[in-house]
């Protein structure tokens, strides 16, 4: 699945993949946010990513749309 993270005052994300549920990820998130913690992701290359809760503006959880191969999109 496709995570995003955008944070305040910055038009930048962080964009992470990772292989866990949509709600163990939803989990950690919102432990994170409710304590203002660390949140704390591995993806699916085993980099860890840590973000500073307060820091957060939005998280999109998605999972990752299949990939076309050819011309026409059919």
């Amino acid at each position: 699945m496709e995570i995003r993270i955008g944070f305040q005052n910055s038009t930048r994300e962080v964009v992470v993949e990772n292989e866990q549920e949509t709600a163990a990820v939803q989990k950690l998130v919102n432990t994170a946010l409710d304590k203002n913690e660390k949140l704390t992701l591995v993806d699916s290359k085993g980099r860890v990513v840590i973000v500073v809760a307060s820091a957060i503006a939005y998280v999109d959880i998605a999972a990752p749309d299949a990939r076309r191969v050819g011309f026409g999109g059919q």
